[in-house]
């Protein structure tokens, strides 16, 4: 991997948000939408509730899902932006190679991925009193393989959009909201079917919610199951990086790469 090459990579997305207001703005706004619509839900819910369970810190499962969402779609968004301006071939026609291109991907999501987390941090604190850092040590690893399972999916879901063209880029934007009935994000593991649970313990955002209500109930932290998702979660990785090289080489032989457009090659 070159450093150089992966750099120009993230340079190009700093300065097409620098200059573009458009940009910059979704990075902000779809996480105060978020905080704000379930942060007042969790509020309401406190007001009829016949227990004195508070809801709000509930409101932290939302926080790390959306901070999810941000990793994958800042993956996505990095390589979309080669799709929508035509510039996929030329990227490939420099001596950018595909470890240089998806370094890249993955620096630029870290970067939109922190500015979101910081923005996120602040709303939710000063607007509903919720701080993440309440969670103590525990969050680095929530955060950690909420992180490296966003990258994976971002991945993949670039795989997808790079060998079905970019009409199937609708197949990526509802993922996260497909694999959250599995992760329990706003409810315990134990109220899925049977089969759905088994489903969910090969996510390893399912072992992170339920790590965060032990938490939030006053109990250690599931560290047997943060360390699977650890695992798990760069198995992932490697994975969608084997499925993407392998998309991309089967792009450059049967001369998909040359044909890309705005329709669907199949």
């Amino acid at each position: 991997m070159s450093f150089d090459s992966t750099t120009g990579i993230v340079l190009r997305q700093f300065y097409l948000m620098r200059g573009s207001f458009a940009r910059v703005l979704p990075l902000f706004a779809w996480v105060a939408i978020d905080i704000v619509l379930w942060g007042f839900m969790t509020k309401y819910l406190n007001s009829i509730s016949s227990t004195r369970l508070n809801f709000v810190p509930s409101l932290g499962a939302v926080l790390l899902w959306d901070f999810f969402g941000r990793v994958m779609f800042g993956v996505t968004m990095a390589f979309l932006e080669d799709v929508w301006s035509r510039n996929f071939l030329n990227m490939f026609a420099s001596p950018v190679t595909i470890d240089d291109y998806v370094g890249g991907l993955v620096l630029s999501s870290m970067m939109t991925t922190c500015i979101g987390l910081v923005a996120m941090i602040f709303i939710a604190g000063a607007v509903f009193g919720l701080s993440l850092f309440s969670y103590g040590m525990a969050l680095l690893p929530f955060l950690l393989v909420l992180f490296l399972f966003g990258i994976a999916m971002g991945i993949f879901a670039t795989a997808i959009v790079l060998r079905w063209g970019p009409a199937a880029e609708w197949f990526i934007w509802p993922l996260p909201a497909i694999i959250s009935p599995f992760v329990s994000v706003f409810y315990p593991l134990s109220t899925l079917p049977h089969w759905m649970q088994w489903a969910a313990r090969l996510l390893p955002p399912s072992y992170i919610f339920e790590s965060l209500r032990a938490t939030v109930q006053g109990r250690d932290p599931w560290w047997t199951g943060l360390a699977l998702s650890t695992l798990l979660a760069m198995g992932y990785i490697l994975l969608a990086g084997l499925t993407f090289s392998r998309v991309f080489r089967f792009a450059l032989r049967t001369g998909l790469i040359a044909r890309y457009s705005a329709e669907s090659v199949s």
